[in-house]
């Protein structure tokens, strides 16, 4: 089984914050737009750059939305940033009507979502935002793993055409994701295995492969790992490849089990292929304040609970 290791760690958001620099100096169309959160944001170097293409709207995200939306119609590709719960629950009737119900070519760009926010607690930490943004036809739906990964994302979907919604964190967490390897829609299969199909999203991608080693080399369990950073379209055909070799599933995201990766993947085994399947997320609940560690631990967001999680679906194969 291939093992993977790391030699430098960042945070998510400052993959958003380079990619979105490396967009202004490559694509005179990019604009962007913040909620008052420039620093968290990782926005600063783009501004620096190009200052003309950039619009501070303050903390009004609805207003920014509707800038946004009007943006595209002069051609151009407007890049929002804010957190993730200002990103989404605030403002979602102006991303539906403005956006989503016109196809507007807006990249909505959430920062700090999850319960690794940490210490600012429960009313910033969403968890229901994957759902949420995955209902609304047309709507992209974008959660990277580390650093790299957020940086290819940011700068693949400027090339897309019609709104994204791209979701990244505050942690610093390992680097562990090849610089350039990234297509939206398309999974990532990251080990093979024939005993348990692993699907992970986000900051549980890590956890799903060191969950994978402590399976084998504990349990002799091989565990094959698959990194799905596009939720919305989901690579259904990847999952039910490795499905159909390992007879069962668990997925794993840090978000609500109601709404997100998880219900995805059991929406498409229910029609096509009927398997066992065990969730590793949030149990219906909201956060709270603490450490993004202790509310890892707390909430079982961790590489202890998918080897748990994979123990128990294997029993029911």
């Amino acid at each position: 089984m291939k093992r993977y290791t790391y030699t430098d760690k960042k945070d998510t958001r400052s993959g958003f914050g380079d990619g979105l620099t490396e967009l202004g100096r490559t694509n005179p169309n990019v604009v962007a737009l913040c909620a008052d959160l420039i620093g968290s944001l990782k926005m600063q170097d783009f501004i620096n750059e190009n200052p003309e293409r950039f619009f501070q709207i303050g903390i009004a995200e609805a207003n920014m939305m509707g800038i946004a939306a009007g943006l595209t119609i002069g051609g151009k590709i407007p890049f929002t940033g804010t957190f993730a719960n200002f990103s989404t629950g605030r403002v979602y009737d102006q991303i539906r009507q403005s956006i989503a119900y016109s196809d507007k070519n807006v990249k909505i760009c959430a920062s700090h979502a999850g319960v690794t926010l940490g210490e600012d607690g429960a009313t910033h930490q969403i968890l229901e935002d994957i759902g949420l943004m995955k209902m609304l036809p047309g709507m992209t739906v974008i959660n990277t793993c580390d650093y790299n990964q957020t940086k290819a994302a940011t700068i693949a979907i400027a090339k897309h055409h019609g709104p994204v919604y791209l979701r990244f964190g505050r942690p610093v967490v390992p680097i562990f994701m090849p610089e350039d390897e990234f297509e939206i829609g398309k999974a990532i299969k990251l080990t093979e295995g024939k005993d348990v199909t692993i699907v992970a999203t986000g900051h549980l991608v890590w956890e799903a492969l060191q969950a994978s080693e402590v399976l084998l080399d504990a349990h002799g369990i091989e565990a094959e790992v698959i990194n799905i950073h596009t939720i919305k379209p989901l690579d259904e055909e990847a999952i039910l490849e490795s499905v159909k070799k390992t007879g069962c599933v668990v997925t794993a995201e840090e978000h609500n089990i109601f709404g997100g990766l998880g219900e995805s993947v059991s929406r498409l085994l229910t029609t096509r292929l009927p398997k066992p399947q065990e969730f590793v997320g949030t149990q219906d609940t909201f956060g709270e304040s603490g450490t993004p560690e202790q509310l890892m631990v707390k909430y079982g967001l961790n590489s202890k609970s998918i080897v748990s999680a994979v123990r128990k679906v294997i029993k029911r194969k």
